[in-house]
């Protein structure tokens, strides 16, 4: 028991330092401020590899989108899993809103657009830094659970906010939110899943 608890301290610090560095660079996909955004390996990563680079690609090309059009007046973050695109963070205005998702929904290779952008102001850099703590501590207790593998999961951490992206069977769509649920800080779990069958994941798993 101490040694799973030592393994989940070094986990979270581990984490929460390599986000605190992509959350102070702005790298990738985020922008003007950024969420906490943690995806896979390309390891065991259940999307092929020319499916991981058209994610990257319409990150990055939907962000170049947003900068031109809005500028610094909007704080977007876009995460892509399978091109489905996942945005989270803060508008102005719900016009705003609308327009951010015109202009990502006509980025190529987006198949889907999930819109979680909330008409605010930005968060502080404590609670961005929160944010960072919290995907830290999330992600030592996916690891630390033997029946779930984190290299499944995308996650986004958005003012105690945690989304999950992925290719996942039911189970393990059910459990991973069960072990989200109780991280310490975390307010609501929301799950923007492709749900699979377990003979898909078999499929797979023998593949790669």
């Amino acid at each position: 028991m101490k040694f799973a608890s030592m393994n989940r301290l070094v986990c979270a610090l581990g984490a929460a330092i390599l986000l605190g560095s992509s959350l102070s660079a702005c790298v990738g996909p985020l922008l003007v401020g950024g969420a906490v955004v943690g995806g896979g390996m390309v390891v065991a990563d259940r999307r092929t590899s020319g499916t991981q680079l058209e994610d990257e690609g319409i990150e990055l090309r939907g962000a170049s989108q947003i900068r031109a059009n809005l500028g610094t007046r909007v704080r977007v973050n876009l995460a892509s899993y399978n091109r489905k695109v996942l945005m989270t963070g803060e508008v102005p205005s719900l016009k705003d809103k609308e327009w951010v998702e015109q202009l990502v929904s006509q980025v190529e290779n987006v198949n889907s657009v999930v819109n979680e952008l909330e008409v605010l102001d930005s968060p502080s850099f404590a609670v961005r830094s929160s944010d960072v703590l919290l995907s830290g501590h999330v992600k030592a207790m996916l690891i630390d659970a033997a029946d779930l593998k984190l290299n499944a999961f995308k996650l986004v951490t958005e003012r105690g906010t945690v989304y999950l992206m992925g290719r996942v069977t039911q189970r393990e769509a059910d459990r991973a939110t069960e072990v989200v649920r109780a991280t310490p800080g975390v307010q609501k779990v929301v799950r923007v899943l492709e749900i699979i069958s377990e003979d898909e994941l078999a499929r797979l798993r023998s593949s790669l």
